[in-house]
């Protein structure tokens, strides 16, 4: 096949994928975690869409103590632990060692989002979006690397400035990020 004949192909598969909305729509990529507290108990789900600019994660949770929750992306792709506060699951997903703080001029690290909201009932459900990390790396770090990753919800908000974590306090929930 001569350079013409594959600069033409690739254009042409381009071409469809630009022209054809499903066919673009059908390569995004999706994860979910699936949430569990400190005794080990089921407490909500995340799923996570990458798309052009980065990821959009929408968090559905129930049985959380009730005020705002600092999230984080945590850098290992584990929640065995969750008799110990879920510390296997290291530190925040930060491959350029960036501070820590989405309002840090040395940061943010990759694995900083904002700060959600659960209600007295202990229901939350939110909609977060990072564009310094991907599940595959396409844009910023990436989120599903050989260790894996994890979500880890902590008992306060983050005041995106303190190192390491914000003054978020204790590590409350965990879920693994796994590929749909």
């Amino acid at each position: 096949m001569g350079r013409r004949t594959v600069i033409a192909v690739a254009a042409g598969a381009l071409m469809s994928m630009l022209l054809n909305p499903t066919l673009a729509a059908d390569s995004r990529m999706t994860a979910n975690a699936a949430f569990v507290d400190n005794e080990g108990q089921s407490v909500g789900s995340a799923r996570l869409e990458q798309g052009p600019h980065g990821v959009l994660i929408t968090l559905e949770m129930h049985g959380l103590p009730a005020g705002p929750k600092a999230i984080h992306i945590h850098a290992v792709g584990t929640c065995d632990d969750h008799e110990h506060g879920f510390q296997d699951s290291a530190g925040h997903l930060n491959p350029d060692d960036r501070k820590h703080g989405l309002m840090n001029p040395d940061g943010p690290d990759a694995g900083d989002l904002p700060n959600f909201y659960v209600h007295d009932d202990g229901y939350a459900w939110a909609e977060l979006f990072t564009s310094r990390a991907s599940l595959d790396g396409a844009i910023g770090a990436r989120i599903l690397d050989d260790s894996g990753a994890a979500l880890v919800i902590h008992e306060n908000p983050d005041d995106h400035h303190t190192q390491p974590i914000g003054g978020a306090g204790s590590r409350i929930a965990c879920g693994v990020i796994k590929i749909d």
